[in-house]
């Protein structure tokens, strides 16, 4: 059975990305769809849309276009080599390497939201309420 094919629109709904966006991971080569239709149009299956929620998800930990096609790369090889691969040990250590970075920027990300929280609660308390 072949993996269902979504045209950018779906894909840029499902995902919560901007097609200008969706278009300029294809350009950097982060996210390239599976194929075209025969009028050209980008079809993506169900992993390219996961593949694209990974790059979504570390958005927000601030990796750069470099890093994050990095990341993708060593997963991609990763997966390619399977269990038995010559090269895997190091692959896993270099992906450890990313886990650590994520691990410490999610607790960067964790100390900020803390601290505007508290924030937030500040307001609260000397702001009357309204309505």
């Amino acid at each position: 059975m072949t993996d269902r094919q979504m045209q950018i629109g779906e894909v840029a709904e499902r995902t919560g990305l901007s097609l200008r966006t969706i278009r300029h991971y294809e350009e950097v080569g982060i996210a390239v769809p599976s194929a075209r239709s025969k009028g050209g149009f980008r079809l993506y299956t169900e992993a390219d849309v996961e593949r694209l929620m990974v790059v979504r998800r570390m958005k927000p930990l601030d990796f750069s276009l470099e890093e994050t096609r990095e990341l993708l790369d060593l997963v991609d090889r990763l997966e390619a080599a399977g269990e038995d691969g010559g090269d895997t040990e190091r692959l896993r250590e270099r992906l450890d390497g990313y886990r650590q970075v994520v691990d410490a920027r999610c607790e960067t990300l964790r100390a900020r939201l803390e601290m505007a929280e508290d924030f937030a609660a500040t307001l609260r308390r000397r702001l009357p309420a309204s309505g």
